[in-house]
């Protein structure tokens, strides 16, 4: 890969080069045989539906309890970063930027539309049938809430905890290093990121494409916009020009102000309709759906009607949690990236209950409200919201008072959804290709945003979106294995964290080598520039591990020193995997720099300094020990290391 540090672009030849083109020949062979790729993608949903069904519902339930065991027991206080950082953005920034890239389009399609028809077309029975009401709220409950949100979160728990926490690339290739182990950064690694690359864009691209059909349908709605092939290309252009100037601005000043903005209209907007619709009935609906939902989750999870005829199950759970899966490494990688510092119980808990409460309410308010409108004899709207899912929520606001700027507000909504999500795709599309960092040329980050556009309108045009839809969620069939074997490495690695912490004392220097007192004083007062780091590394931290690594090797325990100064930046001791557990001590540049957020870092021990690097944090086999070495002297290095690899024999 090329230097972190170089100011040209920074890409993984690896990944990068693959991924480009199978991307581009996946879309030739979709646009050249549309119909016998739309065939064989369905023939392949349609297997996985009859013969998968239950796996994926198996995969969903351990996903689900497994979020939980994990958010309460000790490993809960186990924080996704040095010991002693905090976190990198506020409780309400954070919450608003992992909603809007993880369902915040799809509420906006799916909120009113949704209810209405399960109400009218139910998986079992007749329609518009006394209970029905109860039973497709939980079922749109099922599929927005816990179950959907355990998959983003224990995905963006596995490479958090392993970026921040062991020092790897914020790329899906560190998930497996529990598994592959040094092998990730070869041919296999390289894979699992273009596999993720791939779903991503496909993933992205389709979804957008909800995105452009409803935004369509709104401007012909309000304002007679044809519905032309030309009409949701400019959208798509115009779209995609938004998020490419986010993505230029970067992740605090663009997706970050975005999704704060859309948080504000979205809490706006339902506190209205729930203020103007029926208050009471919703109030006292959302009580009753939301205990009947958690009363009944495990049920409704595995319920597969496997005694029962219907396509219903295909149609909607089953895409459902295909869909989720398949959005993994991209939602999981952003919300990774914005959760450092967090403990484990936070994270989890955040990820997965205030999203989910949200969800709850909004289906309750806008759905409720539907199914209402119907009971009251609107029938007539409700059959026009079934065939016509796009024009739902506009539909539904021809009934409340102001609804020409209540579809209005919903238009700009739906653009800033659109866009935080294909700017927040960007970003991770450009991290898993330039090895996990993000700060990179602001060309290279919009070349992003024109992939996703480019094939999004094309597809769109000519009609390929839904097998590549389709194909994207059949991919979620061998990603929800490669899940479930990086959360087993998850579990052996927390446990080995939680071992080396009770009982372990915070790191310390040696104070009886022979120092200048002055001169480390000094040395912590100034602020080092990025050469001053790397001369350091060079100079004193590579001759310090080697050292030791030679009188390990000399003691019969199999020792390397990685130099990765002029890649990354770093140095890594390790010792071969024997009858004792490997024992690795990692010197890396902490990531700090002149562009960090002003609340995003706390009190950490690392030094800022004047470029894009910082100086040296130590990670250790169980954990980041989240302290500095800049200034040490190589016996102080030696001291340091021999005291850590000491508290890892005995533990």
């Amino acid at each position: 890969m090329s230097s972190l540090l170089d100011r040209g672009f920074v890409i993984d030849r690896a990944v990068f080069i693959p991924s480009i083109v199978f991307l581009l020949s996946t879309v030739g062979i979709v646009l050249a045989f549309p119909e016998a790729s739309d065939a064989a993608f369905g023939a392949m949903q349609g297997a996985i539906v009859e013969n998968a069904s239950w796996f994926y519902g198996l995969v969903m339930a351990i996903l689900l309890v497994t979020s939980v065991v994990l958010a309460f027991s000790r490993v809960g206080n186990i924080r996704l970063g040095p010991d002693n950082s905090s976190p990198d953005y506020s409780l309400f920034s954070w919450l608003s930027m992992l909603f809007a890239a993880g369902v915040g389009i799809g509420l906006m399609f799916y909120g009113v539309s949704e209810p209405v028809v399960h109400f009218l077309n139910p998986p079992v029975g007749e329609g518009l049938a006394p209970g029905g009401e109860n039973q497709a709220i939980n079922l749109t409950m099922l599929h927005w809430g816990f179950n959907a949100w355990s998959v983003y979160a224990l995905m963006a728990l596995v490479l958090a905890y392993f970026s921040f926490r062991r020092g790897l690339p914020l790329t899906l290739r560190s998930a497996f290093y529990p598994i592959l182990g040094d092998r990730i950064y070869g041919p296999i690694g390289a894979a699992i990121d273009v596999f993720a690359i791939v779903c991503t864009t496909f993933g992205i691209s389709t979804s957008l494409g909800l995105g452009v059909e409803q935004l369509s349908t709104g401007l012909n709605y309000l304002f007679d916009v044809p519905e032309s092939g030309g009409i949701k290309l400019a959208i798509t252009i115009a779209i995609m020009a938004m998020a490419a100037v986010s993505v230029a601005l970067g992740l605090d000043t663009g997706i970050k102000r975005l999704s704060e903005i859309n948080s504000f209209l979205a809490i706006g907007l339902l506190c209205f309709v729930l203020l103007a619709g029926p208050t009471a009935l919703i109030l006292g609906g959302t009580l009753e759906n939301f205990g009947f939902y958690v009363a009944n989750l495990m049920t409704t999870s595995t319920n597969l009607f496997t005694y029962q005829e219907t396509e219903w199950l295909g149609g909607w759970t089953i895409f459902y949690w295909g869909w989720w899966i398949s959005w993994a490494p991209f939602v999981g990688i952003f919300i990774a990236r914005i959760s450092r510092g967090r403990t484990i119980r936070e994270f989890l808990i955040g990820v997965m209950l205030a999203p989910t409460l949200f969800v709850v309410l909004w289906m309750d308010v806008f759905g409720g409200s539907a199914i209402d409108l119907i009971h009251a004899g609107e029938t007539a709207f409700g059959e026009a919201v079934a065939n016509n899912q796009p024009l739902g929520l506009f539909l539904f606001l021809d009934y409340l008072p102001g609804t020409f700027y209540l579809s209005l507000l919903s238009l700009v909504m739906i653009v800033i959804f659109f866009v935080t999500s294909a700017d927040s795709g960007a970003l991770v599309l450009n991290m898993m290709a330039s090895g996990g960092t993000d700060e990179t040329p602001v060309v290279q980050r919009v070349f992003w945003t024109a992939i996703i556009a480019a094939i999004s309108a094309t597809l769109l045009i000519n009609g390929g979106l839904p097998a590549l839809q389709t194909a994207t969620i059949a991919s979620a069939l061998p990603f929800s294995l490669i899940l479930l074997g990086a959360l087993w490495g998850l579990q052996r690695s927390l446990q080995s964290d939680l071992q080396a912490s009770f009982g372990s004392t915070p790191a310390s220097f040696d104070t009886d080598t022979d120092v200048d007192w002055q001169s480390r004083l000094g040395s912590l007062l100034r602020t080092p520039s990025d050469n001053s780091v790397l001369t350091f590394q060079r100079e004193t931290v590579f001759p310090a591990l080697s050292a030791f690594a030679s009188e390990l090797n000399k003691n019969g325990v199999i020792t390397d020193v990685t130099n990765l100064i002029d890649t990354d930046g770093s140095v890594v001791l390790s010792t071969e995997k024997s009858d004792e557990s490997v024992f690795t001590y990692a010197v890396r540049l902490a990531p700090l720099g002149v562009d960090a957020p002003t609340e995003s870092r706390g009190d950490e021990l690392s030094l800022p300094v004047t470029g894009s690097t910082s100086a040296t944090e130590v990670h250790l086999t169980s954990g980041s020990a989240g302290y500095c070495l800049w200034g040490l002297t190589e016996a102080q290095v030696i001291a340091d290391v021999l005291a850590q690899f000491e508290q890892h024999r005995r533990t």
